[in-house]
């Protein structure tokens, strides 16, 4: 009997198993099944092949899928459905997100109901709840050191809290982002504890060793995570006397996939987040994953596999939930997350755009656009029906992890370049208005990244500090230009917390134990809904940035071209100091210009007159007014700092 003999009489048997129906209501799902099926045994025994036991694992593996199918809610079922039959429905340009810590932000699951009315005021309506689940206090790592996948924190509620504001969410028309964390547990998970007390099958969740030989392996090839905090790749567990790997802090044990049962539980503790109505789940550290000595342990091609095997396993039982590839790394490198060859577009459906992020702040920093540039060949090798979250910034650290080579082929230095961003950032260079610190610096190597609010890193902090009615007003500016480069590009627009109001940073953490030895603390601010009113105070700092942002985010819905449709084309650089974007869908083009100078600058109208159609009139949504185009040698200028949305107009 061939393969497809006995995957079919596998399904069917499933099916009975199941009380599923394939000819009428759970039809669907037989489709996605058989078509999938296939897929799905062969990236599990790539993964597995020389298992002893990889038969019945596999089998117990597709019972997951079945069940997880057989539990989802009808009215999740109906929204998959919508959803197939939109396809991509997240390339939309009318989706905007807002990522959040839960507590900071109000308090109790409970109690964000009642603020859901601020964020669609100002547009949102895909909501990022920040990790939820419970988490050891004092050990948490801000929620992604977790105890138990399946109960909320109580310092956030309970799951049917979570479930209710689920339900409301989706009444309201807005989607959901939760994250789960795949490559460890904090080490005071049930499986930590079964493991600390000698229990094989559960050391067999983690990396643990007798000794250092197969630690000291891994060591000569493994990089450091957070050298400051936490130096090394392994910790020994004086419970169970073995050496454990912990790849990002000591008490988060990093989970063991060449166990094929670990693979297994945790696509059972996704599939429970996707039946309780998660749109888009955001894998935490996925590059990291699957470990081998003599490699870095990260971006293993192994570790694409699996994700590979979730998001084939998600498309059968749950397709309307995305999945988002917490990936911040080399650029090259990101590509990969999207999925390669005949995996192409079939692994996660959105990666952070960290490549453009970091850029952002180059080009705000350094005033020239020329390494940003350097980069956009890799990243438009994204594929079709992928995209990306854009973003300005979130509640991590703002890393400088683009390519030296780009930075030397834009004529720089790449050591001295770098030098140049982090003492800018931290206020060191002259003239610089930046407030931020630099975050796990590593003495060895030199390499560093950044923390600060947006606002904070635009110069606001040190405005109001000094009294400076000028740098205030350049500050807000900044700010509302570098959002705007993020929510125009391409992708899925994602705002943290506060910088909607110009939030700068918050250095209470210095005085919490808890806190006091990660400075990210200070841009992740305590929401103080006082501060927040005034956004109908006119004139006030908070009306001003709120009601930009609002409004960008207002035009951006207008303008379909600007969904995610692989459709951008970036300006030729006429001036080192503008960037400008094209995007094109059908007859709509968008050209989106920026000033990163602090200086009035200008470029020849023929910029916009190198991609085809040559434009006469262009209506400019964010001033509201229309503008001739002018001849070849004419200049369009701009003021500093200052962007324009350019939509080029029809001849008559």
């Amino acid at each position: 009997m061939g393969n497809q003999e006995v995957l079919a009489q596998k399904i069917a048997s499933y099916f009975e198993a199941f009380e599923l129906n394939a000819r009428s209501g759970d039809r669907d799902f037989f489709l996605r099944v058989t078509e999938g099926i296939d897929s799905l045994q062969t990236l599990y025994f790539n993964l597995y092949g020389d298992h002893p036991d990889r038969a019945n694992q596999f089998d117990q593996l597709l019972a997951t899928v079945f069940q997880a199918y057989q539990q989802r809610a009808d009215t999740l079922k109906d929204r998959d459905l919508e959803k197939l039959a939109q396809g991509n429905w997240f390339l939309s340009n009318k989706l905007a997100g807002m990522s959040l810590y839960v507590d900071r932000f109000c308090g109790k699951l409970s109690e964000m109901e009642s603020k859901l009315p601020y964020l669609e005021d100002l547009g949102i309506n895909f909501l990022h709840l920040m990790p939820l689940f419970e988490s050891p206090e004092g050990e948490s790592d801000g929620g992604y050191a977790v105890s138990d996948f399946r109960k909320v924190s109580k310092r956030f509620g309970s799951l049917e809290d979570l479930a209710k504001l689920m339900h409301t969410l989706h009444l309201k028309e807005m989607n959901v982002m939760l994250d789960i964390v795949l490559n460890h547990t904090s080490d005071r998970h049930e499986w930590a504890k079964k493991a600390k007390s000698g229990d094989k099958h559960y050391q067999d969740y983690f990396y643990m060793y007798d000794n250092r030989w197969i630690p000291n392996q891994f060591e000569e090839s493994m990089p450091e995570i957070f050298p400051e905090s936490s130096p090394g790749n392994f910790t020994w567990s004086e419970e169970c006397q073995k050496w454990v790997m912990t790849v990002f802090h000591s008490y988060q044990w990093d989970l063991n996939y060449r166990n094929p049962q670990v693979l297994r539980e945790m696509l059972d503790t996704l599939f429970f987040y996707a039946n309780l109505g998660v749109d888009l789940l955001r894998i935490d550290a996925p590059a990291f994953i699957w470990k081998q000595t003599g490699t870095s342990c990260q971006n293993l091609p192994q570790a694409h596999t699996i994700l590979q095997l979730i998001k084939q396993a998600v498309h059968m039982a749950s397709p309307g939930m995305a999945l988002l590839g917490e990936a911040i790394v080399a650029p090259a490198d990101i590509m990969a997350y999207f999925g390669r060859g005949e995996q192409q577009g079939k692994e996660c459906d959105f990666a952070y755009n960290a490549t453009q992020m970091a850029l952002q702040w180059d080009m705000l920093a350094s005033g020239e656009t020329k390494v940003m540039l350097q980069a956009q060949p890799i990243l438009d090798q994204k594929p079709f029906g992928c995209s990306w979250i854009a973003y300005t910034r979130c509640h991590d650290d703002i890393g400088l992890g683009y390519d030296d080579y780009m930075i030397a082929q834009a004529g720089k230095d790449p050591y001295l370049h770098r030098r140049f961003l982090k003492e800018y950032f931290t206020g060191k260079t002259l003239g610089s208005p930046a407030k931020g610190a630099l975050f796990s610096s590593n003495p060895k190597t030199g390499d560093a990244r950044i923390s600060g609010t947006l606002a904070s890193l635009c110069g606001l902090e040190k405005a109001l500090d000094e009294n400076d009615p000028g740098q205030l007003e350049l500050s807000i500016q900044k700010i509302l230009m570098m959002q705007a480069h993020s929510f125009f590009l391409g992708g899925l627009p994602m705002i943290f917390y506060g910088d909607e109001i110009g939030y700068t940073n918050d250095y209470s953490y210095r005085s919490d134990p808890a806190k006091n030895y990660d400075n990210r603390w200070m841009h992740r601010p305590l929401f103080d809904w006082g501060k927040a009113a005034k956004i109908h105070e006119f004139g006030s700092i908070e009306a001003q940035i709120y009601a930009g942002t609002q409004r960008l985010l207002s035009i951006r819905k207008k303008l379909a071209a600007v969904g995610d449709y692989k459709n951008i084309s970036w300006m030729g650089p006429h001036n080192i100091h503008i960037a400008g974007y094209l995007r094109s869908l059908g007859p709509q083009r968008i050209f989106v210009v920026f000033n990163f100078s602090s200086q009035f600058q200008s470029m020849t109208w023929y910029a916009f007159k190198e991609h085809g159609l040559i434009p006469h009139q262009l209506w400019d949504h964010w001033n509201e007014e229309i503008i001739p185009v002018g001849l070849d040698h004419e200049y369009f200028h701009l003021a500093p700092y200052e962007f324009r949305i350019l939509e080029v107009m029809p001849k008559d």
